[in-house]
């Protein structure tokens, strides 16, 4: 199972997340040595986990984040990750038995852990089934802490990468553009002058951080306060909604 554990609060937890880790005998982690996110982890194992549990740990694989070519970077390390992945599982989970690798947010968007296990499944004899129990994101997480509604009236929200943002800045026909995955703080470099810009950090975890405002207004406190927070704790996970002023809401 790949079951999406939320954003960081352990509330986020559903019921059908909860239940799912109380069936699963092996969770598989990957290590990334973030303290802040392995005591999550353990704190929803105390609760959830059957006593008889076993957590199942491989390190984190080395990537380069900025290279010349991203594509195959990201290629290379998802194989090595899916490796990994095989060897866990091949090793430690005996035949019959329930894993589970649990997972930020949703393990549909912007987690690889469901590709890379189907993968894995189909070149296992027997083959192997991955079942996707659904977790809150850190998008609705970030909606809910700023009170929003991501979309206007019959208008689209894209959801896309601060790389993404970098190379082909805001599009101009899309007013609401949810921004993750955002290492090089793109929206500061933005020439848009229409902008709103909602951002939030660690968010539902006791580090939480918030900022709105006209982007041209808050880009420079944005930028501050996420080097000030992630060289605090080491980390940081942070998502924003871009929000073009001015987009007229057809009527109902």
């Amino acid at each position: 199972m790949v079951v999406g554990i939320g954003a960081g609060d352990p509330e986020h937890l559903t019921l059908q997340a909860a239940a799912a880790i109380g069936r699963a005998g092996v969770f598989f982690e990957i290590d990334k040595g973030i303290a802040d996110l392995a005591a999550l982890r353990a704190t929803l194992l105390a609760r959830h986990a059957r006593p008889d549990h076993r957590v199942v740990t491989a390190p984190e694989v080395p990537r380069e984040r900025d290279p010349a070519d991203y594509p195959a970077e990201v290629a290379a390390w998802q194989a090595a990750r899916a490796r990994a992945y095989a060897a866990m599982i091949t090793e430690q989970l005996p035949a019959g038995a329930v894993g589970a690798f649990l997972v930020w947010g949703d393990p549909a968007l912007y987690d690889g852990t469901l590709r890379l296990l189907q993968g894995v499944a189909d070149r296992t004899d027997p083959p192997l089934r991955v079942v996707s129990i659904p977790g809150i994101s850190s998008v609705q997480a970030l909606a809910a802490a700023h009170g929003l509604i991501l979309n206007r009236v019959g208008e689209p929200v894209l959801v896309t990468t601060g790389r993404r943002l970098a190379e082909r800045g805001m599009p101009p026909d899309v007013p609401d553009v949810v921004v993750m995955l955002d290492g090089r703080t793109a929206f500061a470099d933005l020439p848009d002058t229409d902008l709103d810009i909602y951002w939030g950090a660690y968010l539902g975890t006791p580090r939480q951080l918030l900022v709105a405002g006209d982007l041209r207004a808050v880009a420079d406190e944005i930028v501050a306060t996420r080097a000030a927070a992630r060289a605090e704790a080491g980390w940081i996970m942070d998502t924003y909604l871009l929000r073009r002023r001015g987009a007229a809401e057809p009527a109902e």
